[in-house]
């Protein structure tokens, strides 16, 4: 096959060769999530790398993370809408070519700006790939109990990701540096872009919608304007004038997403009739609170392990395997719980675990032995493992079966703008890991947040979440 990349992809989107079976198809989109999830824990491995190369501080190490969740966050609902107008096979094959292009600047950016602007690039391509994984494993899958245990696979072997993230990242910064975290991608998505092409077939298209333009500006502005004044307000201060004009265009942006959605009708980005269905807002509520107290725990939780304990980039991903591995392996056991019982007592049993965990992390020290953080990253991690499937799977059951495309792009907007400001306030908090004890107050600060904020999320599962999952969004 010959030609120019443009041209190639042209010729993959064209129509699969055979359709493989629903167990393939899962294993394929899995690929693609597990490319997201890896890059989130490579990149925080390598954040003190990054910084003394490139001399940037701990707010331009936020941005390095929270470019590619903004970007995420922003298009996620778009991308989601286009898989469902032109096809998720398409979206996905396209988000997969995005992904592979921006990686590959990450790893050949000579500072810091350009490296930022790449992983804006990446956070484009993910925000075309992630919902589309979910919403063609939906299709493979129609019925409920099915759909809920593939959802548990997904989620698994996506988060094998996690805990192979730190010790490939380690190995890779200790190795080669930190440009080789970003590098590394580029032949993985080569092989899942063909390999999608090859056995996925193309969805139904919807073409009486059209894209939501002026919802995605609103939207990418409200998100980086607000993520913005937190990180700018950790080094300027909450009254320095560049924070003060953000916290202003965040303000002004709210009441123009709402008219501007509110004209748009069913096109909207965010459509109000399923905003109107508490389940769907519960579920969607309680995802952006895991990934608001996990991301920003584990960004400063990396830099308090390579900066202020001094470990290698190896040695540190070694050391929070027990936080990731939990996850991977309880995650299908997870789905399958959640397809008997429903949502509510695997989300809410799993947030209580993290709760727990995240609050013995205020006991650790400059000093503090392995044993003293072992605990608090088994709790942490098995409980993820319990709530992850538990909330995607509340998300797509309480809404009608043609608009799970949306549904999993709306759960992952909320995780993803979740971690974007999770981050960002970390990282205000704790300040620079070289203010001593004064950047160990702010670590045990962001822990205990994160766990207060878990506590609340447990209540309303209790409360919201569904007893058992129902078919084509009935609540």
């Amino acid at each position: 096959m010959t030609g120019s990349p443009a041209t190639l992809l042209r010729r993959a989107v064209g129509p699969a060769r055979h359709e493989g079976s629903p167990r393939t198809v899962l294993l394929v989109m899995c690929t693609g999530y597990f490319l997201v999830l890896l890059d989130v824990t490579v990149v925080n491995v390598a954040l003190p790398g990054i910084g003394a190369d490139l001399g940037t501080d701990v707010g331009g190490l936020q941005w390095v993370v929270d470019g590619y969740a903004l970007a995420l966050a922003a298009l996620m609902l778009t991308s989601g809408t286009a898989g469902d107008l032109y096809g998720h096979r398409r979206v996905v094959l396209w988000g997969l070519a995005v992904f592979g292009a921006g990686s590959l600047v990450c790893g050949l950016a000579p500072g810091v700006g350009v490296l930022v602007a790449a992983r804006v690039v990446q956070g484009v391509g993910a925000a075309l790939l992630l919902p589309g994984t979910l919403a063609i494993i939906s299709r493979a899958f129609p019925d409920d109990a099915g759909r809920a245990r593939a959802i548990g696979v997904w989620a698994g072997i996506g988060s094998l990701a996690l805990p192979a993230g730190p010790l490939l990242g380690g190995a890779l910064v200790d190795g080669l540096g930190w440009r080789a975290i970003f590098l590394v991608n580029v032949p993985i998505v080569l092989v899942a872009l063909v390999w999608a092409a090859a056995i996925v077939r193309e969805s139904g298209r919807e073409r009486a919608r059209r894209l939501d333009v002026p919802g995605v500006l609103l939207a990418g502005l409200l998100l980086s304007a607000t993520t913005y004044a937190f990180i700018e307000g950790g080094r300027a201060g909450a009254g320095a004038p560049q924070v003060l004009a953000a916290v202003a265009l965040a303000v002004l942006a709210v009441p123009a997403l709402a008219v501007v959605e509110r004209r748009r009708g069913d096109a909207a980005m965010l459509p109000v009739a399923l905003l109107r269905r508490p389940v769907f807002d519960a579920a969607n509520v309680v995802a952006g609170i895991m990934n608001l107290g996990t991301l920003g725990t584990l960004f400063v939780l990396m830099l308090f392990l390579q900066s202020v304990q001094h470990r290698s980039a190896l040695l540190a991903g070694a050391v929070v395997i027990p936080l990731f591995a939990p996850l991977a392996v309880i995650a299908p056991f997870g789905g399958r719980i959640t397809s008997r019982i429903g949502s509510r007592l695997p989300a809410a049993a799993g947030l209580l675990m993290a709760v727990v965990g995240l609050a013995l992390l205020a006991l650790a020290a400059p000093h503090s032995s392995y044993l003293v953080l072992l605990p608090a990253f088994l709790l942490w991690g098995t409980g993820m493992g319990f709530l992850t499937p538990a909330v995607v799977a509340a998300a797509i059951s309480s809404v009608p079966a043609e608009r799970a495309g949306l549904a999993s792009a709306m759960n992952n907007t909320a995780r993803q703008t979740g971690g974007a400001i999770g981050i960002a306030v970390a990282g205000a908090v704790a300040g620079q890991p070289s203010g001593g004890a004064q950047f160990i107050r702010g670590f045990h600060a962001v822990a205990l947040g994160a766990a207060g904020l878990y506590a609340l999320g447990a209540v309303l599962a209790l409360v919201m979440l569904p007893g058992e999952l129902f078919p084509g969004g009935e609540r």
